[in-house]
C-alpha cells in the first residue's frame, strides 16, 4: 500500500471524516480574543457592531477562520439606512467574526439579533456535506465535560484535537437560514453530532430583508442534543461560507443581545 508523506493536511485527510469535520468546525476558536461582554440594564450585549466606524471590524471581534487553507469570507462594517452593522461577502470562502462571551448563559438564556441576506446559494443544502453552505449562520460554542460523552463522539473529538493541537469546544449549536429546510428542523453536521443546526428562516421569503429573531438558546440546545443541558457559552460567531458550492453569498447582521 502507498503511504501518504506525513504532514499536517494528509494527517487531517486520513482521520475518520467526523473528526476532520469537526476540526475543521471548531479550528477558529483558538484565534479568538479574551472574553468580553457589555451589561447593559438587564442585559448582556456583545461587543455592539451599531458602535463601530464603518470600515474594518474593530476589536474584540476577530476572524474566525476554519482552518488555514480556507479562503476568507471579508468582513466590514457598513452604514445601513442609519445604522451600523456586520457586512459579510463570500467567494467560494468560508470564515467568521467571533467573539468569547462573558456572562451565565443560564440568567440570561435569550438570544435576540436580525440578519439580512442578498440571496440564497443555489444548491447548498446544510444536511449533505458536500453542499453544507449557508448565506447566513450565528454559530454558538459550549464548554462541557467531554468525559461524559459517547466513546465515539470523545474518539472523535480527540483525533481532531490532536491535528490542530488544541482543545476542541464541547458542542456547536448554530442558526442558519436555508434554502429548502422548514423552519425549526434540527439539523445534525453530516459528519459529527456535536454539531447542531437549528433552521429559523428558510427559502426565498424576506430575502433582501431585515429578519429580526430571538431565541432561547438553553431551549433550542436541549431540543438539539436530546434532552443535554448547555454548558457555558463559550463563542458567538456570525459566519457565512460559500466554499463546498463554491459560489458567492452576502450578508448583514445586527447587534447580538442575550436577556434572561
Amino acid at each position: 500500500m502507498r503511504r501518504t508523506p506525513c504532514h499536517a493536511p494528509s494527517i487531517a485527510s486520513s482521520l475518520p471524516r467526523a473528526a476532520a469535520a469537526l476540526a475543521a468546525s471548531f479550528a477558529f476558536v483558538a484565534h479568538l480574543p479574551p472574553a468580553h461582554a457589555q451589561p447593559d440594564k438587564g442585559v448582556a450585549r456583545v461587543p455592539a457592531f451599531s458602535a463601530a466606524a464603518p470600515g474594518p471590524v474593530p476589536a474584540p471581534w476577530e476572524v474566525a477562520k476554519v482552518n488555514e487553507r480556507k479562503k476568507l469570507t471579508d468582513f466590514d462594517i457598513v452604514d445601513d439606512g442609519g445604522t451600523r452593522v456586520l457586512h459579510a461577502r463570500a467567494d467560494a470562502s468560508s470564515s467568521g467574526m467571533g467573539v468569547r462571551t462573558a456572562f451565565d448563559l443560564a440568567a440570561m438564556p435569550n438570544l435576540a439579533w436580525r440578519w439580512k441576506i442578498a440571496g440564497l446559494i443555489d444548491g447548498a443544502d446544510n444536511a449533505v456535506a458536500g453542499k453544507e453552505d449557508a448565506p447566513a449562520r450565528v454559530m454558538l460554542t459550549f464548554d462541557g465535560d467531554k468525559d461524559k460523552l459517547p466513546f465515539s463522539d470523545r474518539t472523535t473529538i480527540g483525533l481532531a484535537s490532536k491535528v490542530y493541537g488544541r482543545d476542541l469546544p464541547y458542542a456547536t449549536l448554530m442558526y442558519v437560514w436555508s434554502n429548502e429546510h422548514p423552519v425549526g428542523t434540527v439539523i445534525p453536521n453530516p459528519h459529527t453530532r456535536r454539531i447542531q443546526m437549528i433552521v429559523v428562516a428558510s427559502g426565498k421569503a424576506g430575502v433582501g430583508q431585515w429578519q429580526s429573531y430571538k431565541r432561547n438558546v438553553r431551549d433550542d440546545y436541549r431540543k438539539a442534543f436530546g434532552g443535554e443541558e448547555p454548558g457555558r457559552l463559550a463563542t458567538v460567531v456570525a459566519f457565512t461560507d460559500s466554499d463546498n458550492t463554491g459560489l458567492k453569498a452576502e450578508a448583514w447582521y445586527g447587534d447580538f443581545v442575550f436577556s434572561p
